[in-house]
């Protein structure tokens, strides 16, 4: 009798939260990646930053908040919450240090070398750009500045989220003190402006190099004349992370807006969860910080270069530059969508196939603009998770309610870190007159849908589009995403019957195509897997394809060890987090997982599944976690239409063969790039670019040559 594996075993796991910090080592290698041109390598160091700040502000924050609960329960790897903040802090400053270490010891150079210089120290600034410093600080940065001193009448300020700041001891000027203050030690701090530019070109004579000064030091070098009375024994910059997980009692709230407004003012007082201060800052000084923060000693990061290197981001647009850094990638037109053309006419004529950012996300701005004018269509509906500052598609939502059609908006208000953002765009939408939903009780709606119901010769038609990616006109251009365009009768059926579920009380007794969480996705995904694991057991074909950004649901997991026990082909895409372990023994000897960090973000999720030669192939908004399949609104779609199903399936080939932006998980669990020696080389990312460019409307043939082409070897 064959023994029963016990695919839940906590050894076959691996911890989400160390997963994701090995996912941001990997946009660190690219940074240390000497074929890529430097400026590209900047802000892959910038990513790694911003990554890590939030996700010491969600991730790390909500462990420490299970930690003061007295939370004990194990996660699927066997960790605790202690557990876990230990080996993150560990592996954290593994990470930083190696950041930092590629900063200085490689980028650096090489910066000056291309004629970029960062000024260190005030002893490199030459006469000019000294006295430039000094006139830049009275005229433009002083007026801003806001010393705050901490005494008995005036306590330890507020020190707001990510701001960056610096700290001085003081003591007052000879003449000035009185006999209570002449051995005190006082302590100041100041904001450094988020108004001001943090990188300031300095004058330079030599017209092949550019100098540069962070704000920081401006401050630093002329903190004296903010305390005039008083002698600057020491100053130096720091940051703080805070908790920003919010938490609503959603059950409680009269008012979701209200609430998550009120919520969003007490992000800026949640705990200090991380210091970062200069490595050479004074021991006094620290110690006062640490006190007066609550910081423990083990969140406290002691930085060896500028602290909050995000700045870098900003480094990467530098005019005259481009010979350090990429030609900028144009989204291409759509093949079969001509400029100006009726859409729905272009739709009627058969579904259409959209692949960001290497196609342009101009037809779905299109559909809802068309929509907005068009006298026949009666309603728009439509989900939006993130969208940007100046969103095209809000403009012309709120264009059709003022032409009178019927137009309702979801929009998702628990969207993190855009619900400001989210609250601004409901209100506008609300004062032009849109339906607008605040979501729903107790779930993210995160769904990638739009519908619009026109009035045509043959009666009402629905039109459809269905995405993996938001609709922001501004991340369409940054991330890779797929969507689709259809007017599919069963699949408009559905679509009426998503929006009737989020606007009010009808949940219909069964779907058409779509499939919907947190009710049906799991077991549909559930059932899918299992299917081809019968397969092969029965000695069908069978093989399992899957591209998503994170994989650390224990369900999903166990049902794939079950499938590669079975003996099916599982090929796993996962940018992110994955919590799934490769080559163990008689339990994922069949499956491969490979993450792809390239110069675009990888966000488009799809789903294949052979079915002894029947393949059915998918694609939605859902990874393969808990939260998307049980804590959200998440919608799965199949590809229906042949041609676009062999286009879906040629992006999962295409991606499989990468052989210069793919890192394949090892069973040791490190991921290593992949061998090119003797082999074509695959980049996925240029060659999408490539095949975009020769696809479009010969008219919009706009290509650089240069688009991702480093310098590449074989070696």
């Amino acid at each position: 009798m064959e023994n029963k594996k016990d695919f839940s075993n906590p050894k076959y796991y691996e911890n989400r939260e160390l997963s994701w910090l090995k996912f941001d080592e990997r946009v660190l290698a690219e940074a240390r990646d000497k074929t890529i041109p430097l400026l590209e390598r900047l802000k892959f160091v910038s990513i790694t930053s911003s990554n890590l700040d939030e996700f010491y502000m969600v991730r790390v924050a909500s462990l420490k908040d299970m930690v003061h609960a007295g939370y004990k329960k194990k996660d699927i790897s066997g960790m605790t919450a202690g557990e876990q903040l230990a080996k993150i802090n560990e592996r954290t400053r593994k990470l930083v240090d190696l950041q930092y270490s590629t900063y200085n010891r490689s980028l650096t150079p090489l910066m000056k070398a291309s004629g970029i210089c960062v000024i260190d120290a005030f002893e490199e600034l030459n006469e000019e750009q000294a006295a430039f410093v000094d006139r830049y600080f009275d005229e433009s940065v002083y007026p801003v500045l806001t010393p705050m001193a901490v005494d008995a009448s005036r306590p330890f300020p507020l020190i707001r989220n990510k701001t960056l700041n610096i700290a001085a001891l003081l003591t007052r000027k000879k003449g000035k003190e009185t006999k209570e203050t002449k051995e005190a030690v006082e302590f100041a701090t100041v904001q450094v402006p988020s108004v001001l530019p943090r990188l300031i070109e300095l004058p330079e004579t030599n017209q092949e190099q550019r100098t540069f000064l962070l704000l920081e030091q401006i401050i630093e070098k002329n903190i004296d004349k903010l305390f005039l009375n008083y002698e600057v024994q020491c100053a130096y910059p720091y940051r703080i992370m805070r908790n920003a997980d919010l938490t609503i009692d959603e059950d409680e709230a009269a008012d979701l807006l209200k609430e998550i407004q009120k919520q969003l003012k007490k992000r800026q007082w949640g705990e200090v969860i991380r210091l970062e201060v200069e490595e050479k800052i004074d021991k006094k000084l620290l110690r006062f910080l640490k006190e007066e923060l609550k910081v423990a000693e083990e969140d406290i990061f002691k930085i060896s270069g500028p602290i909050d290197l995000t700045f870098l981001m900003k480094m990467c647009g530098l005019s005259g530059c481009d010979h350090l850094r990429y030609a900028p990638h144009l989204p291409q037109r759509v093949a079969g969508l001509e400029a100006g053309e009726d859409i729905f006419a272009a739709i009627r004529k058969g579904d259409l196939f959209l692949h960001h950012p290497y196609q342009t996300f101009d037809p779905v701005v299109d559909f809802i603009r068309q929509a907005a004018k068009d006298p026949d269509v009666l309603a728009i509906k439509q989900t939006l998770y993130r969208v940007s500052g100046n969103s095209p598609i809000i403009a012309s939502l709120a264009q059709a309610a003022e032409n009178g059609k019927q137009v309702s908006v979801l929009v998702e208000l628990k969207a993190r870190f855009d619900e400001e953002n989210n609250i601004v765009w409901a209100k506008k939408l609300e004062q032009a007159g849109c339906h607008v939903i605040y979501g729903l009780v107790g779930l993210k709606t995160h769904s990638k849908i739009a519908l619009v119901v026109r009035r045509e010769e043959d009666g009402i038609r629905r039109y459809v589009h269905l995405g993996t990616g938001n609709y922001n006109d501004s991340t369409a251009k940054l991330y890779t995403d797929c969507g689709i365009f259809t007017c599919n009768e069963a699949i408009g059926e559905d679509a009426t019957a998503v929006f009737n579920m989020l606007s009010g009380y009808s949940e219909p007794l069964s779907w058409n195509e779509l499939v919907l969480a947190p009710i049906w996705l799991r077991k549909k995904f559930m059932k899918l897997i299992r299917r081809e694991a019968k397969h092969a057991k029965e000695g069908k074909q069978a093989k399992i394809v899957a591209k998503m950004n994170s994989l650390c649901d224990e369900g999903i997991i166990a049902a794939l060890y079950e499938a590669s026990a079975a003996g099916v082909k599982i090929e796993l895409i996962v940018r992110g987090i994955c919590s799934l372990k490769v080559g163990i023994p008689g339990i994922s000897e069949n499956i491969t997982v490979r993450s792809i960090v390239g110069n675009f973000l990888e966000h488009s999720r799809i789903f294949y599944f052979l079915n002894d030669g029947m393949e059915e192939l998918y694609m939605g908004s859902a990874d393969w976690m808990p939260r998307n399949l049980d804590r959200r609104v998440e919608i799965l779609f199949p590809v229906l239409d042949k041609e676009i199903q062999k286009q879906v399936k040629h992006i999962l080939e295409v991606e499989l063969s990468d052989n210069m932006k793919a890192h394949l998980l090892q069973s040791d669990g490190i991921y290593e790039k992949i061998d090119k020696r003797g082999k074509v080389l695959v980049n996925s990312q240029m060659q999408f670019c490539e095949e975009a460019a020769k696809a479009a409307p010969k008219q919009n043939h706009v290509y650089s040559d240069r688009v991702f082409r480093p310098k590449e070897s074989a070696e």
